[in-house]
């Protein structure tokens, strides 16, 4: 806990740990255990102090631990931000300005899996549990991307886990956003085409209650594919791809402009092969 002279001079006030964000700001994080009126103490000093500096957004993680203190900082103003299974993220806006605090994470990623081998045969699944349970549909390998997983790590993992099958990815085909989906938030579906590189199936019991290898056509010709157009839509990517008159978007890394970390930019690669288009990492 931080002791400082207010700039007024009046009183020695008790601060709570903080750095400066990168948007006139503070964050606090939390970690030693405190007592309750010592904190409250501390927040309204500390809060008192942040406005006279002209701060902004007060951000406070909260360590499950510490629970206790989010009455407190509550009944100051702060409200939920998001969770996460170990801390609480509380904020408040301090000036008398529109609030621009940007909004908690509104999308979860997921994928879905084309995987195709050389007899025209799609890699197909029969769900053990959800709203396809029980109703004899066959459909690709789907899954959600996991915290700090790639979009193409994460078809590669979904297909492995499901059914046992070794894949390379190739690209990314298409993908489907639909709002209100997991508790009020977006979902973004990406569907990969993937590249068998193993053949024999070994289901994950859990979740999957059949797997095979499908002929494509029996695959197209279900009522459910044909009735329903996300399922349609996968059937048609299917046709195109084989047909090689479809070209998706693949993985390119590149270099942050703020610091030195890779992401990946997915793009049309073939139509960048020329020497005047090359994207450089």
């Amino acid at each position: 806990m931080e002791q400082m002279l207010s700039k007024t001079g009046a009183k020695r006030v008790q601060l709570l740990p903080a750095v400066n964000d990168d948007h006139g700001g503070v964050i606090v994080e939390l970690q030693e255990l405190m007592d309750s009126d010592v904190f409250e103490a501390a927040l309204r000093d500390s809060l008192a102090e942040w406005k006279l500096q002209g701060k902004r957004g007060v951000w406070i993680k909260v360590p499950i631990g510490l629970a206790y203190l989010v009455e407190i900082a509550v009944k100051e103003g702060f409200w939920y931000h998001h969770a996460e299974p170990h801390y609480l993220m509380l904020v408040r806006w301090i000036p008398e300005t529109a609030n621009t605090i940007p909004a908690n994470v509104t999308h979860r990623v997921g994928i879905g899996a084309i995987v195709m081998n050389d007899k025209r045969e799609l890699l197909v699944v029969q769900e053990n549990n959800g709203r396809l349970k029980g109703r004899g549909v066959w459909k690709i390998p789907t899954g959600v991307v996991e915290e700090g997983e790639d979009i193409f790590e994460g078809a590669v993992r979904e297909v492995k886990e499901e059914t046992g099958i070794d894949t390379e990815f190739v690209e990314v085909l298409a993908f489907r956003q639909i709002h209100k989906a997991f508790f009020g938030k977006s979902d973004m579906v990406f569907i990969c085409m993937l590249r068998p590189l193993s053949f024999d199936i070994q289901k994950q019991d859990l979740e999957i209650e059949a797997a095979q290898w499908m002929p494509f056509e029996e695959y197209a010709a279900q009522p459910f594919v044909q009735k329903h157009g996300f399922f349609k839509s996968i059937s048609d990517l299917c046709v195109a791809k084989t047909e090689g008159n479809y070209v998706g978007l693949t993985p390119v890394p590149i270099r942050s402009f703020f610091d030195s970390h890779f992401s990946y930019l997915y793009l049309n690669k073939e139509d960048l092969e020329q020497p005047d288009h090359k994207i450089h990492p």
